[in-house]
């Protein structure tokens, strides 16, 4: 049983209704909504699905994660996993079957992004996180998760510009970066 379940949040969550085109997350207990992602967003998360190979992986979006021990239930932009290994159905997939997450940062998530959810997939212990921020035009790849709870963090961390390619080692795959768009119009923001 996860902390979730002890708040009385996972009934709740289960059962709210958000309007269309809005995105609800359970963060460390506080529910998050946001819209509907730029077309920037959606076209850079399309391309790396493209580049991890279907065969071996199975790369799932909207798919809200199970963090044991944690009053979260965030959904990344993309869920990386082993083909085979996870249930059958139902929404939400366990921490510990996940071997990747990605976010695409947005002018609204940078703080969420780099902050409360590098935390929550710590805690969780996914092995690799990987950040693409199309706001700096920079990736950054955290693996090798240590801590608990909102001390948990990543020991390695490597920082990518757009166009030279991330080695996603645990995956066996070079991800060109080449073709990331940027968002426009919106102020840069300095790595929290």
């Amino acid at each position: 049983m996860t902390a979730v379940d002890e708040r009385g949040m996972a009934k709740f969550f289960e059962e709210f209704e958000p309007p269309e085109g809005i995105k609800v997350e359970l963060l460390r207990g506080e529910i998050v909504m946001m819209a509907t992602p730029d077309l920037v967003h959606n076209r850079i998360v399309e391309d790396v699905v493209d580049q991890i190979p279907r065969k071996r992986w199975e790369r799932l979006q909207t798919t809200d994660v199970d963090i044991i021990d944690e009053a979260s239930e965030p959904i990344p932009d993309l869920v990386v996993l082993e083909r085979g290994v996870a249930p059958a159905s139902g929404h939400l997939l366990p921490s510990q079957l996940v071997a990747m997450v990605v976010e695409v940062v947005s002018k609204t998530s940078v703080d969420r992004d780099y902050g409360i959810k590098r935390s929550i997939y710590a805690a969780g212990k996914i092995p690799a996180y990987l950040i693409i921020d199309p706001i700096v035009a920079h990736c950054v790849l955290l693996t090798d998760p240590i801590g608990e709870g909102e001390q948990a963090d990543y020991r390695g961390q490597w920082i990518t510009k757009f166009g030279d390619p991330v080695l996603l080692e645990l995956l066996d795959v070079e991800l060109d970066t080449s073709e990331f768009g940027i968002l426009t119009g919106v102020r840069r923001h300095r790595l929290p």
